[in-house]
């Protein structure tokens, strides 16, 4: 397939590009830096694209067969995870390709006896205040993502731990936080990457969220 990787070089975008390409696929990596796409390893199904998501073309899209948005923001500028998902959907609709794919937080998870939103307990934190924003930008994007019925979407959270690391044994839920058997919450770029592309070759979840963790 051919895939277009949006934040190709950060954390999760890097490990979904180096494992789209280990399984054979056509991989565009895109970034804003031109110098840290350069330090991607070479390939010969990898073409480099320094470009802003935000000027991408109905044409650039069309041009391949899967979109993932892995794109990571500062705080301050949290809001664009909302407008890059909106501008996708909105240069898609209706059309049969390509398929977007979203790397959400976990925020939007539900945990506790009651339910509530991770978020909740991110934003009870005043440590977290710092990058609150950014948990919160994503529940919004997820929910703008629900509203869309004209589009083949998929959202994928991590669980609360989202760090580098490669691929372990993973576990999968729809909309509730997960915990493994040592009870921890923790999700490799690794075992996202995995996930992303099992999704990718064997579609199972259209116009929902899914969420992966590691098992051990």
């Amino acid at each position: 397939m051919k895939i277009l990787i949006i934040g190709a070089t950060g954390m999760a975008g890097s490990a979904i590009t180096a494992a789209a390409l280990a399984n054979g696929h056509t991989v565009t990596a895109l970034g804003r830096s031109a110098e840290k796409l350069a330090q991607l390893p070479d390939h010969t199904n990898l073409t480099r694209m320094a470009k802003d998501a935000f000027s991408l073309t109905a044409t650039d899209l069309a041009a391949v067969d899967v979109v993932v948005d892995a794109m990571a923001t500062p705080p301050a500028q949290a809001y664009l995870h909302v407008d890059l998902a909106t501008k996708l959907v909105a240069e898609v609709r209706t059309k049969t390709s390509p398929r977007l794919v979203f790397i959400l937080g976990a925020g939007s998870l539900h945990t506790g006896a009651d339910h509530h939103l991770l978020v909740e307990d991110i934003a009870a934190d005043p440590a977290n205040a710092g990058f609150l924003a950014i948990p919160q930008n994503q529940l919004k994007e997820l929910t703008f993502l629900q509203t869309v019925d004209n589009v083949d979407w998929v959202g994928i959270s991590p669980a609360a731990d989202f760090h580098a690391g490669p691929a372990t044994t993973a576990l999968t839920g729809t909309d509730d936080l997960l915990v493994n058997a040592a009870g921890q919450s923790v999700t490799t770029a690794g075992t996202m990457a995995q996930a992303v592309l099992a999704e990718i070759e064997q579609p199972a979840h259209h116009q929902m969220r899914f969420t992966v963790a590691n098992a051990d």
